[in-house]
């Protein structure tokens, strides 16, 4: 079975990464346009400033930001409000933020009730 050929809005990888900044705003949702229209954030800025310097494995902060061409191959460490979680950006990410990939919450796994926690317990002895 031949595995289907990405694209985003009609562009494949190639095209994609081609793209000026502006460009690839143009393909946007809309309230990512408007965002961009407004400018870009100070955060946001060195971010895309250190990227386009060639760094790789940048920590950033900025989890609303959205994936952008420059970013396409490069690693990222997103803040998830206690550790860095590693990101590795490729061009089937367009479309998303960076928040997404760096999940800030743990599953919640639950086991069996612990002492106290019902009537029946109350007959262990300790």
């Amino acid at each position: 079975m031949a595995r289907k050929e990405f694209s985003y809005k009609g562009k494949n990888e190639e095209e994609l990464a081609s793209l000026s900044t502006a460009q690839f705003i143009e393909l946007l949702p809309s309230r990512f346009k408007r965002k961009y229209n407004r400018g870009f954030t100070e955060q946001e800025q060195i971010l895309l400033a250190k990227l386009e310097k060639g760094k790789n494995n940048v920590k950033t902060h900025c989890r609303e930001l959205m994936i952008l061409p420059i970013m396409f191959g490069k690693t990222l460490q997103v803040y998830t409000g206690k550790e860095f979680a590693q990101v590795v950006v490729n061009a089937e990410m367009s479309g998303h933020v960076l928040g997404e990939f760096a999940p800030s919450r743990k599953t919640c796994k639950h086991s069996s009730p612990g002492v106290g926690a019902t009537k029946s317990s109350a007959a262990v002895s300790r």
